[in-house]
């Protein structure tokens, strides 16, 4: 979430028809500038591109902040596709989606109080000593504000936005209609099962009663870990569009670049370990890898966890799978390695097999760190920018076609922020140590 304590906000588009007109006009401007680049080429002498008129930094602007007005589903989807690697988005517009994971407007009081006396009932001023009408932070779904009970607890109170949970469809489907814009993907590129697991999880995060009961879950999970400490929930004053819980004091997680490398060391390992740990123990994992989510309590050395909307169960032959793609990784072949990325769905059968070497070849890329006996020094290595080359490359295969299963997807957006999170802190980490104990089921 970004912090935000100045901006007076922006009114959110609560009914479906606004909510059209405003994705219909980012359609248009799109269109419109599409149109012009055309004709200026052809002034020119040239033949139009319809690709490079569609991906243009004046088209990315109108994406970026006009979903960014919406809000809700259509502005958490395009976060979500920001942290593609080219295996769906072709590199520019994920450039351009990228702009969005920071860019979320809160609603003004006036609204906020709309929503909270529909929620609460009139008079709930009266439920607290002090109650911020400026939130300390905004995302796509929803905003946080400081409170403070009679009793003297702080709370976070994080309340949604208006009119998310009935536009989550509709969103979706506008935003698909854009991705579908001729030239942006191959035409037989099928984005049916990712739009359809988007729509489910997103219902699932606007509800903020399941959000509480995954935040208890995983208090359950962590209890009595001496690196982890969550927010505690306030049962009487959660409704499926308000999570109240107590306030954890904490530091962002960036404010330790400058920490001990000791520090930052252990702290990455825990992050890491914690992966691990959903992955192949927990059976569930919290799937939103957004910076803001983890912070730090330079009082206890604990990492605050934060946001439990997007936790996705995974299931055992998932998780199996997976354990066999590990196992592989570290001593197998080249033809287990493809068998195993097979039945996780990295390429079809029917992939191309030059396509299939392209994919197994950043596969085996990814994970030269966890072969390694040594720690791993991800502040200072290339392995992203060699990464990102390669998923670049993979993204200009414009007749690749095959999607990854949408499950597959959202666990790599966990992993891939894990290891930003990792290279932020420069952190140097054992990584073969770690993994060999999850290797073999339990």
């Amino acid at each position: 979430m970004r912090q935000d304590k100045t901006n007076a906000g922006a009114m959110v588009p609560t009914g479906r028809m606004a909510r059209m007109l405003r994705m219909g006009g980012i359609a248009s401007g799109i269109a419109g500038g599409v149109a012009a680049g055309g004709l200026k080429a052809l002034a020119q002498g040239k033949r139009p591109d319809l690709a490079s008129l569609l991906i243009t930094p004046a088209n990315g602007l109108r994406v970026t902040d006009g979903l960014s007005h919406l809000r809700g589903a259509a502005l958490k989807l395009g976060q979500m596709l920001s942290m593609d690697t080219g295996a769906v988005l072709p590199p520019e517009m994920t450039a351009i989606l990228a702009r969005m994971r920071d860019d979320a407007q809160p609603m003004p009081p006036k609204q906020l109080q709309t929503v909270l006396n529909a929620e609460w009932g009139a008079g709930w001023y009266r439920r607290f000593q002090h109650f911020d009408v400026r939130p300390f932070a905004a995302a796509s779904i929803g905003q946080v504000h400081r409170a403070v009970l009679p009793d003297g607890r702080v709370l976070a109170i994080k309340v949604q936005y208006p009119g998310v949970r009935d536009s989550i469809d509709s969103d979706i489907d506008n935003v698909a209609t854009l991705l579908r814009l001729p030239g942006l993907l191959p035409r037989e590129m099928d984005l049916a099962p990712l739009m359809a697991e988007a729509k489910r999880q997103l219902h699932a995060e606007a509800d903020y009663r399941a959000e509480a009961q995954h935040l208890t879950r995983f208090r359950s999970l962590l209890a009595g870990s001496q690196e982890f400490t969550l927010p505690e929930v306030v049962p009487d004053l959660c409704t499926p569009q308000v999570l109240a819980m107590s306030y954890v004091e904490s530091a962002a997680l960036d404010s330790l670049i400058t920490a001990p490398q000791a520090t930052r060391d252990r702290v990455a390992s825990a992050l890491i370990d914690l992966v691990l740990r959903e992955l192949f123990e927990f059976g569930v994992m919290q799937t939103d890898p957004n910076l803001a989510n983890y912070r730090y309590d330079p009082k206890t050395g604990r990492i605050v966890l934060l946001d439990f909307g997007a936790v996705q169960p995974i299931a055992p032959n998932l998780t199996a799978d997976f354990r066999a793609l590990l196992a592989a990784a570290l001593d197998g072949t080249p033809t287990t390695i493809r068998d195993a990325i097979l039945r996780i769905g990295y390429f079809a059968p029917n992939t191309a097999p030059h396509h299939q070497d392209l994919i197994q070849s950043l596969f085996d890329m990814a994970m030269g760190p966890l072969r390694q006996e040594t720690p791993f020094d991800f502040g200072q290595s290339d392995l992203l920018a060699r990464l990102r080359d390669r998923g670049l490359a993979l993204g200009s295969e414009r007749d690749l076609a095959h999607v990854p299963p949408a499950a597959t997807l959202f666990l790599h957006r966990k992993i891939g922020g894990t290891y930003l999170m990792a290279a932020k802190l420069g952190a140097r980490v054992a990584l073969r140590p770690m993994v060999e104990r999850y290797r073999a089921a339990r």
